[in-house]
Formats: C-alpha cells, structure tokens, sequence
C-alpha cells in the first residue's frame, strides 16, 4: 500500500499545538528551537502560550503550522518511521513549503524564513478590508468557476481554492465575493459563506507578494526531494528544483489544486493519506474526494505511538 505524507495549511492553527510532541520528543523541541532561531524570536512561545488572534495572523501562521509539522515528522522519525516510507508528499497552499522541507528539498531555518515573509508578503499585498474570500459548498469547481467570473463584474474574482467535490473557496475583491455568495445561491450552492481571513489569496490581487516570493526564493538554495512533491498548481507529482521554484511563485496568485492532487495521488496508487502536523482538516477533504482512501492524522505524541502500530 503507497502512502503519502500530507501537510495542512492556515486555519488548522491553534494554541498549544506541538507542545505535547516537543515535550515527548527531544526532535520536535529542537525543530522549534531551529524554527525560534532563523526567525529572531520565540515562535514557540506565541504558538504555546500566546492569543489565538496573535497566531492567527498570517506572518505567525504560517512558520507556526510548518513548525508543527516538522516537529510531527522528527517524532515519527524518532519512532523508526521516516521519509523512506513514503512515496510522495503534499501540502495545501502553505504546507507545500512543508512538504518541501519533509522531503530535504528546502531547509528547516529556510522555510521558516520564507514563510515568514510569504505571510507577511502575502497580508501587505491588499490593503484590509479591500479584499475577501468565500467557501461555496455545494458547487463543483466547474459551476463555482463559472460563479466567481459572473461576480467579478470588472473586478477581480478567482476560484482560488478547489478542496474537494463540494467545497470551492473564491477571493477576490470584496464586492466581487459578495456578489458571488449571492449568485451561487442562486445557482444551488448548500451554504455560501465569507471566510475570516485577512486577505484574499490564491488570486490575481496576490501579485505584489508574488513579486516578493520571486526575490525571496531566488536567495536560497532548492534540492531535488528525496521523494517526489505533488505541487498546487499544476496537480502532479514535481522533482526538479528549477521547476520547484518557478511553480512556487506561480502558487502565490494560482489556485490549489486540492482535489486534483488528491486525484492524481490516488491514480498514482496511493492509498493511505497520512496528515502531519496541526487538525485534520485534510483527512475530510481527502475521504470527500478519494472514496476509498485512508487517512490517519499525526500531530500528538498519542498519534505517533499508534502510527508505529
């Protein structure tokens, strides 16, 4: 059975997250203490001890989640259970950089520099309040597609996120997002509902901090994964640095391809989903999209015991 390591992105943030791993696993206190260190600052103790508002701000999030993450993966690798067992690797929006350190082809200290200013970046890019974001469920990525270009009326509405058969998220500017929930109601959608984000991702008004992303990531160094990285974009399996990179920019302002890569991973014989890190947001997606899939989520010490079976 083929197995894939998959890494959740922002909104599966919450205090305390790591914590229990970092007491149980020397490797995951040191994946903090790394990710504290190339920052300046003590995450840890935001992630731990801080507000949840304070979390939740993108620049935060996102080092935060990826942290997380990595210190899930150092305590299953302290189990006996590493990379080699897995045939590929994903992440959602954000958790593509994780997935990218999983696999050795970014560094830890790198990533969490890159997603610290990726999420700065990214909050700088349209002024608050200008720009919104929308789940649409009910609506395949086809019809809410078709949604968001009747709202956007001259401004900018983009399906940006395509989760699974029935959850689309569109962003845009705010007016355009609005129209669109009352479109997609019009056309069927079960429940059409703003997002509590501080921008709006994945679409065209990202462009300023894509500009960002290029400068930033032509600074630092990209290997080829030890296993391959199915990328947001394009929806298939990518191992060639230069590729990696460019794709990487291209994800700022392009849409995630969610359901499609859970798609392609099935086709390529994966059938064990493992989600590391923060909630378990993933799994659902994944169970909603790829029927016959398993999915196991990895983010506490009691998680990583049963994970060795």
């Amino acid at each position: 059975m083929s197995r894939a390591f998959v890494f959740p992105g922002q909104g599966a943030q919450t205090i305390g997250m790591g914590r229990a791993l970092a007491a149980a696993y020397p490797a995951a206190q040191a994946v903090f203490d790394e990710v504290d260190d190339a920052l300046g600052e003590k995450l840890s103790h935001l992630i731990w001890e801080g507000t949840i508002e304070a979390l939740t701000l993108t620049q935060n999030a996102q080092p935060a989640l990826m942290a997380t993450s990595m210190a899930a993966l150092a305590a299953l690798d302290a189990e006996g259970f590493g990379m080699s067992d897995v045939a590929f690797v994903a992440g959602h929006s954000l958790g593509e950089y994780s997935a990218l350190c999983a696999a050795g082809s970014l560094g830890l200290a790198d990533t969490a520099r890159l997603l610290r200013i990726r999420g700065r970046a990214m909050q700088e890019a349209v002024p608050v309040g200008v720009g919104a974001m929308a789940a649409l469920l009910g609506l395949d990525f086809a019809a809410a597609a078709e949604v968001a270009a009747e709202a956007a009326q001259g401004e900018v509405c983009q399906a940006a996120n395509d989760n699974d058969p029935m959850q689309v998220v569109v962003s845009g500017h705010r007016g355009a997002v609005e129209r669109a929930l009352e479109i997609a109601k019009a056309k069927g959608a079960k429940r059409a509902l703003l997002l509590p984000v501080s921008a709006p991702f994945h679409c065209a008004l990202m462009q300023p901090a894509a500009a960002v992303m290029a400068e930033a990531l032509a600074a630092v160094d990209i290997l080829a994964p030890s296993v391959p990285v199915v990328v947001n974009v394009r929806a298939e399996a990518v191992t060639e640095p230069d590729r990696i990179r460019a794709l990487l920019v291209a994800q700022v302002t392009g849409s995630v391809r969610w359901r499609e890569s859970v798609l392609w991973l099935e086709s390529a014989g994966v059938a064990e989903f493992w989600e590391i890190g923060a909630g378990k947001a993933l799994s659902g997606m994944i169970k909603r999209t790829a029927k016959e899939a398993v999915t196991r989520a990895v983010g506490t010490p009691e998680d990583v015991v049963a994970a060795r079976g």
